[in-house]
Order: C-alpha cells, then structure tokens, then sequence
C-alpha cells in the first residue's frame, strides 16, 4: 500500500513540473522537467556530462583580425577573435602524438549533424570501424562539422566531453556539442582558420 502511494506522489510531481515547466519560458529554455535531461542539442554534454571547460570571453591582443578562428593545439584551446579586443575562448580536443599539424587554411564548408566517412589511412589503422555512419547522436563527428579546405581535418562536436582538453583526435579539433553548435552560428563558409602549433 505505501509503495503505491509512493508511485502515485511521484507521478503527481512530475506532471506537475511537466505543466509548470510548459508555462514558463525561462525553464523550457532551461532544459525539460527543470533541467534533468538534456536539450535536445545537449547530446553528451547534459548534466554531469559536460566538459568542465568553459566557453569565455577573453582579452585578445594578437595579430590576426576579428572574425578569424585560431586553434591552439599547445593550450587546447580555440578562438574566435571579436571586435574591440577580445576573443571567445573555447576548450577543444586535439591530435594526439604523430597526429598534430600547423597551417592556415579556410572553412570550405559547414554540416549539421554530419555523416561520417573515415578516410583510406584511419580504415586501414581501424579495419573495425564503419565504412559509412549517418549523422544523429552517436555519430563521432557530433552536432556540427566545419571542413577546412579541401583536407581531411575538420572542427566537430563530439559526444565524448570528457575528450575535451585532452590530445585524443587523428587530427580533427573537437568540441563539445554546445561549443560546436555557437562557433556554427557565428563563423561562415570563407572563414580563415590558424591552427598553431
């Protein structure tokens, strides 16, 4: 009999937050049922999930231009350089050992919820991996993809924030899937890209 009105206390709780969070703009933006679960483009980076790196404005004094993308593979960060001196500020995940490379380039294209291709030399290193995998929720490549040039390197959302920060990559720079999801809507096709070393 208790274990019953248990149930039914907590039934009641929850739809009562279902109705209260559908009449209040400020905690729908906040995430379903208060915030428990994710956003819908909150994959691998919900509560408890996501990178304790944290997107920031910074001072930014360098060379390059606003608008310009700098990846520091050294620092694990990326930033987009903004006007009057500052730069967004975002953790990233790089190549690890024998996988690292420097160069200026451009974005050439930009996917949501990109499919994955692994290239001829990752097949041959992981013979186990799929030929081919749609974009959705599992798929490596993440929310978002930026292709730069014509290379096989690209800036992506991943589903694994715990990577941010880390030298884990064949080479691509990783981002969590809200950090790929802003840099998306702020960068175009043109964009110039630096990747330091």
């Amino acid at each position: 009999m208790r274990l019953n009105r248990l149930a039914a206390l907590a039934v009641a709780a929850l739809l009562a937050g279902a109705t209260w969070a559908g009449t209040s703009p400020a905690s729908a933006e906040e995430g379903f049922f208060f915030g428990l679960f994710a956003k819908p483009y909150d994959f691998g980076n919900g509560p408890g999930g996501a990178s304790s790196i944290r997107r920031q404005l910074v001072r930014y004094d360098g060379k390059y231009g606003p608008g310009t993308v700098i990846v520091n593979t050294g620092e694990r960060r990326l930033y987009l350089v903004q006007d009057n001196g500052m730069a967004l500020k975002y953790g990233i995940g790089v190549g690890r050992d024998g996988f690292r490379w420097a160069g200026v380039n451009t974005i050439s294209r930009k996917a949501e919820w990109p499919g994955w291709t692994p290239p001829p030399q990752m097949l041959r290193r992981r013979p186990d991996l799929p030929r081919y995998m749609p974009g959705g929720i599992d798929n490596p490549l993440g929310a978002r993809a930026l292709y730069l040039g014509n290379t096989l390197y690209r800036i992506h959302g991943s589903n694994e924030p715990e990577s941010i920060g880390q030298a884990v990559s064949s080479g691509c720079i990783r981002m969590t899937n809200d950090d790929v999801i802003d840099l998306y809507d702020r960068v175009r096709v043109g964009t110039k890209v630096v990747v330091l070393r």
